[in-house]
């Protein structure tokens, strides 16, 4: 295998883990900033990143209004409601590895859409195993789901985190079906513009712009710009060029194993046997979805 071969084949499994990161890091920084303030500094941080570099290596912006539409509307459903949603419910009670479980729901919703939105055919295989996946994700959110005290999983974060899982949803049917030939980094520049527009309105008007300068505040923010965002959405969009969007989607059932060992490691986030079990059952789900 040549070493473009190996890189290539790479990107998925490396999308994973930085993918999976960002459940942590919405952990990591909730003590130190209320979370709408966050997602706010965090996207326009962002937007200047991504424009710094796009402008160094001479990308080229989009060509006319409609290709500057169509990627800040891409980027206010994946990078503005989706984050909003995943670092609100994180903050008020969710834990980070259920919160990765209900992402991981987004290819039920990416197949059931493809077909009368892409006109993308779904093969039974794959169908088979997105079900097999749901199945699993079932088993974890279960047994939890509204029960009182630390062991539940309380109500409302986990309809934010739903709506920020159809917004993840949308936002990639959208840049599949509009961005076919754009520039890979100015479009991302561009979503990051787009969800700085919704973040910082919403921060202004809805969080308390609490935003401590402590140590630990300043690295996560660094590790969410640079590791989850600019190296996270451009590993996305390039998966979502090159393949299916239902397959790729079938990869968000690998995050919350990966989110969970994590959150186990670092939080004590521990998980009952039938939640374990419900993990297997998704990464089976996966294996046999991504060979569609």
């Amino acid at each position: 295998m040549s070493n473009a071969s190996a890189a290539r084949a790479a990107i998925p499994g490396l999308f994973v883990l930085i993918w999976a990161t960002g459940f942590i890091a919405a952990r990591f920084v909730a003590p130190h900033a209320e979370p709408l303030t966050f997602v706010a500094v965090r996207v326009v941080a962002v937007s200047l990143v991504l424009a710094g570099i796009a402008a160094a290596l001479g990308a080229r912006w989009p060509r006319g209004p409609a290709e500057w539409r169509d990627a800040m509307v891409a980027g206010l459903l994946m990078q503005g409601l989706y984050v909003i949603g995943v670092f609100w419910s994180i903050k008020n009670g969710l834990p980070a590895g259920i919160a990765a479980l209900v992402g991981s729901l987004q290819p039920l919703l990416t197949a059931m859409l493809a077909r009368p939105l892409l006109r993308e055919r779904v093969s039974s295989r794959r169908w088979s195993g997105i079900g097999l996946g749901f199945s699993g994700a079932i088993l974890v959110l279960a047994p939890k789901i509204g029960v009182a005290g630390e062991a539940g999983i309380p109500v409302l974060p986990l309809a934010a985190c739903l709506g920020a899982m159809v917004a993840m949803t949308l936002g990639t049917l959208w840049q599949k079906s509009h961005a076919a030939d754009v520039d890979l980094l100015s479009n991302a520049t561009v979503q990051f513009v787009g969800a700085s527009l919704l973040a910082v309105p919403v921060a202004l008007l809805f969080g308390d712009g609490r935003f401590d300068a402590t140590l630990p505040l300043w690295a996560g923010l660094a590790w969410s710009v640079l590791v989850n965002s600019v190296a996270g959405i451009l590993l996305l969009l390039v998966l979502i060029r090159r393949g299916a969007v239902a397959g790729v989607a079938s990869l968000f059932f690998l995050v919350p194993p990966v989110s969970a060992t994590m959150a186990y490691g670092l939080y004590g986030e521990a998980l009952n046997v039938v939640q374990m079990a419900g993990m297997a059952v998704a990464a089976a789900g996966v294996a046999i979805a991504s060979r569609g």
